[in-house]
């Protein structure tokens, strides 16, 4: 399943893109509804971009159709990232700590400066849940969930960028 979101931060494209990249800001996104805490695992910079590895828990609610083949104490995944300063696109993908055999998901996350203090991101990626009969649903499941994270964290971003 292919899927975009466009999201528009109340802040300009270098307090933006550094909020992303700070452990501070990720713990923030960590306390959201759903989001079961958030560990960084490794940041390191050099002429390829700037590399992060975060481990995500999640916290929500499924349904008895998904929690009859995957456990709810077993959906943590690392995202692992590289920003390229230069084009402010950041190329990412997720790795299950468990059931790596039945997801995969990869994309990008594009900045852009719009107007002089806003700063638009868009993801683009695709998420493929390899169970039979519930991966479809699962997977219109997850994306409905980033959907949801995704407004909610243009707020947990404003109240980073105005402390």
């Amino acid at each position: 399943m292919k899927f975009r979101i466009e999201q528009t931060f109340a802040g300009s494209l270098v307090a933006v893109e550094n909020a992303f990249c700070d452990p501070a800001f990720l713990h923030q996104v960590g306390a959201l509804p759903k989001v079961g805490g958030v560990e960084v695992l490794e940041q390191s910079e050099d002429d390829r971009g700037f590399h992060q590895r975060v481990r995500y828990r999640f916290a929500g609610q499924l349904s008895s159709a998904v929690t009859a083949v995957v456990s709810p104490a077993k959906l943590t995944w690392v995202e692992e990232s590289v920003l390229d300063r230069a084009t402010h696109v950041t190329t990412w993908r997720i790795v299950p700590d468990h059931y790596r055999d039945r997801l995969t998901c990869r994309g990008t996350f594009a900045l852009a400066a719009s107007g002089e203090s806003a700063t638009r991101r868009i993801a683009e990626g695709e998420l493929k849940v390899h169970f039979p009969l519930v991966g479809g649903r699962v997977e219109r499941a997850i994306v409905s969930g980033l959907q949801e994270h995704a407004a909610v964290e243009e707020e947990v971003m404003a109240t980073y960028l105005r402390s």
